[in-house]
């Protein structure tokens, strides 16, 4: 977030030679890592036998190594190009009136009336925030994605720091500033969920005491057998719900310590 003579800007890609070099380096990467063992096979068989047909077949892997790496770069920088967005500009400062919206070689604007929200979607994983972005809406069918580059400023900025400032931009034309928590329950089963004992230590309770909050929050749950001709079976939790209900834990205990008789040191 800075001042420019013009207005105040959220600034998303910081540099361009960085941002180019993040979308180019799996470009050139992947073909090259997916080829270089069959080309290197090719070539010591060449080598060896000095086949003329296997020589030929080792101009074909390159070949195809090389229109892959060119046609995946050409991809990233089409896409760098037309979908990145590098910065949003809230013209003038006083009582904004346009959205300046700068993608990587040209911008456009659009009027702060026309917009009909803006939310800032946050992404959660096992309790860590993964992403945050700002959605632009102004209308069906009308939505701009403006994402954070790789480790740029924005994305470490405070959540609410972002919508306090988001709503002083638009206050004045009464444009709802939004926010929507979004959280990733996308884990393998089970080796992504958690144990009683995980869940003890996060919520701070006797193991004994887990699957009673487990029930009273509705924390799905999973058995299996760990391995093969076991004779027993392992509970495990779902550890992005784990993770909200000790958000709501703290919450209780810290309107009333004295309702939870569970703030005791977790089993051994």
């Amino acid at each position: 977030m800075s001042e420019t003579a013009a207005g105040a800007r959220l600034v998303f890609m910081p540099s361009r030679v960085r941002a180019v070099g993040f979308a180019l380096g799996p470009s050139v990467l992947v073909p090259l890592w997916i080829a270089a063992p069959l080309l290197l096979a090719f070539l010591v068989v060449a080598v060896l036998t000095e086949s003329g047909v296997v020589w030929v077949l080792v101009r074909v892997v390159a070949g195809l190594a090389v229109l892959a790496v060119v046609g995946l770069v050409l991809a990233s920088m089409w896409m760098v190009a037309t979908t990145t967005v590098r910065w949003i500009e809230f013209r003038p400062h006083e009582n904004p009136t346009q959205v300046v919206i700068a993608r990587f070689m040209r911008s456009k604007s659009v009027a702060v009336a026309d917009l009909e929200r803006v939310v800032v979607v946050e992404r959660f994983r096992l309790g860590e925030r993964k992403s945050i972005k700002v959605v632009l809406h102004r209308g069906p069918g009308w939505e701009i994605d403006c994402e954070p580059a790789f480790r740029a400023p924005l994305s470490l900025v405070d959540t609410q720091v972002l919508l306090d400032w988001l709503a002083g931009r638009l206050g004045s034309a009464r444009t709802a500033v939004e926010y929507r928590k979004v959280t990733d329950r996308n884990f393998s089963r089970p080796a992504e969920w958690w144990t009683q004992s995980d869940l003890a230590a996060l919520w701070r309770v006797p193991v004994g005491a887990v699957d009673e909050l487990a029930d009273r929050h509705g924390v799905r749950r999973y058995a299996y057998t760990p391995r093969i001709a076991a004779t027993y079976t392992l509970t495990v939790y779902d550890p992005a719900r784990a993770y909200e209900v000790a958000e709501e834990v703290r919450g209780e205990r810290a309107r009333n310590p004295q309702a939870d008789g569970t703030e005791t040191a977790p089993d051994a």
